[in-house]
């Protein structure tokens, strides 16, 4: 088989190439036993998973992953929902958001300067923006990134005496510098915007953000991708399902304990052993590990002891499930 014939039968995973999210990346396929490996060192732009044939790793920049995700040029990758909303207005239709990741996360909001004490949400920007057109004669100016984000948003809240001045630089010193009124930009803790004298208003969150596993509904998705990403999603739900999940184990006594029963009213489920005498060993949800774990004492089902898990594979995905399911109603 050729090497193209081979590039085309495999699935294109687009990681982003550098900084922090790719550090993140690498890590959350790592504890899913998917290693990232650069082809012939840092600065190789294609990459494979060790142990996983038929996948080509592409690095790129968090915004062309979004646009190659949306073109079907790339079937899975990791990139932030805030680029997906901003570049892609129909993004429902093209990109299936499969699972956030934890990390990457910055919120996009309405910022306007902390001297504007009586403008505290939309609806007094709004007022603030017919006032300076009647008045002034100009448009209130919003220096931003996110154009379509902004006007969507404003357009929604019903203010529309405004103009839109793209950023190119730091935003947040748009206002200071007199280039613009307010801004809208991301923040993680708020302190750059406190630093440049400005603040959030009350109902201006625009988007809380983070980066997402997302996957291509117009990528060609025939059998040997569709197996890739079966092994893919598969590994990746084992480690969340231990991860969100522990396992316990308890000495059911002679006289007899409902294990199942007790197990189910703490969203746990029974395994193995003997139900009415000797060890029995139960997976519950992390969050329910205490209240189960006394009741299963109180009920004389003890000693009762807890682990981690490193991996739990159940023999259903719900990821690919759920994305095959779409695939398959196109």
């Amino acid at each position: 088989m050729s090497d193209e014939s081979t590039e085309s039968a495999s699935l294109v995973l687009a990681i982003p190439s550098k900084g922090r999210l790719q550090e993140n990346a690498a890590a959350f396929f790592a504890r899913a036993g998917l290693k990232l490996a650069q082809s012939t060192g840092a600065r190789d732009y294609r990459g494979r998973l060790v142990g996983v044939p038929g996948v080509e790793v592409r690095y790129l920049s968090a915004s062309e992953i979004a646009s190659q995700l949306a073109s079907g040029a790339a079937h899975l990758g990791i990139t932030g929902e805030d680029l997906i909303r901003e570049t892609l207005p129909d993004a429902e239709s093209r990109l299936e958001l499969l699972t956030p990741l934890g990390f990457g996360n910055a919120t996009v909001v309405v910022a306007v300067p902390q001297a504007w004490i009586d403008v505290r949400a939309m609806s007094d920007l709004d007022e603030v923006a017919v006032e300076m057109h009647l008045r002034q004669g100009r448009r209130l100016r919003v220096a931003t990134k996110y154009v379509n984000l902004t006007r969507r948003f404003f357009a929604e809240r019903g203010v529309a005496d405004y103009r839109i001045v793209e950023s190119l630089g730091a935003t947040e010193g748009a206002p200071a510098a007199g280039s613009a009124e307010i801004i809208v930009d991301i923040t993680t803790t708020g302190a750059t915007l406190a630093a440049n004298a400005l603040k959030i208003l009350d109902d201006g969150v625009i988007l809380r953000s983070e980066a997402n596993l997302v996957a291509s509904l117009v990528a060609c998705w025939e059998a040997p991708q569709r197996q890739v990403l079966r092994t893919v999603l598969g590994r990746i739900a084992a480690e969340e399902g231990a991860r969100t999940t522990r396992e316990l184990r308890a000495f059911v006594p002679e006289a007899g304990l409902d294990l199942g029963a007790l197990a189910a009213v703490h969203g746990a489920s029974f395994l193995a052993g003997q139900p009415e005498h000797g060890e029995a060993v139960v997976h519950c949800p992390a969050d329910a590990v205490f209240a189960l774990s006394d009741a299963l004492v109180a009920a004389g089902a003890g000693p009762v002891s807890v682990r981690r898990l490193d991996y739990l594979f159940t023999g259903r995905d719900a990821l690919s499930e759920r994305f095959e399911a779409r695939l398959d109603a196109r």
